[in-house]
């Protein structure tokens, strides 16, 4: 679902297009020969830190990657679980939410994160990740009584 600018809400568009950009550059080095359906994402860590992931297929289907998980992944290893904003950039028609497993593997770390999307020509969709995973198996679902 697309959202219009608020007035008078506080503007992160100077995130928001550092994040693009890095998602955009992310997406043209993506590995998709199979679907040729090229994903770059961009996740703002606390402080302005930037981790960046692209899709990367396999002959093997489900061992590929998509973008959302290898950005988590790659701030994972730089010591960062925190995070204020995911940017995603395909080359869909259409600005394209996270697939569930990725949403799945954020939810963990970041239930309520801002997400936006956007394709190559600049159209642009937004949501929070609380929307899109309304009732998201957490660690909290982990704990039982014996």
């Amino acid at each position: 679902m697309t959202r219009p600018a608020q007035a008078g809400a506080p503007s992160n568009d100077g995130l928001r297009e550092t994040l693009r950009l890095a998602a955009l550059s992310a997406m043209e080095k993506a590995y998709a020969p199979y679907s040729e359906f090229r994903v770059g994402a961009a996740l703002a860590g606390p402080g302005g830190t930037v981790f960046v992931g692209c899709n990367v297929e396999n002959a093997a289907y489900p061992v590929g990657t998509c973008a959302e998980r290898a950005a988590l992944s790659a701030a994972v290893v730089g010591g960062v679980t925190s995070f204020e904003l995911l940017v995603i950039v395909s080359e869909a028609d259409d600005p394209t939410p996270p697939c569930g497993m990725c949403r799945q593997a954020l939810v963990e770390f970041a239930p309520r994160l801002p997400i936006v999307s956007f394709t190559r020509e600049g159209r642009e969709a937004e949501w929070t990740l609380a929307s899109l995973l309304p009732h998201p198996f957490t660690p909290a679902a982990l704990t039982h009584h014996h």
